[in-house]
């Protein structure tokens, strides 16, 4: 199972869009700074996840989420 998962950097309050099938282990891996994309706006924290079945699927919505229609949602929801 897959997992997308959106953080929320408390630093800047800015998003983080990622996927992978261990959410708590990859919040460990940003957190920790092991994630260059993510290491200067720690502290992260979990805002939202989503299950697939494929990894496949997780990465079409992970580019969903990461799109100008996907941003706009987020941004009513958080």
């Amino acid at each position: 199972m897959y997992f997308i998962y959106i953080l929320q950097s408390s630093k800047d309050y800015r998003t983080y869009v990622g996927y992978s099938h261990d959410v708590q282990n990859r919040l460990a891996q940003h957190n920790a700074g092991q994630v260059p994309a993510t290491k200067d706006r720690r502290p992260l924290k979990l805002i939202f996840t989503e299950s697939f079945k494929t990894e496949q699927e997780a990465k079409k919505r992970e580019l969903y989420w990461k799109s100008g229609a996907g941003r706009r949602k987020m941004k009513n929801l958080f």
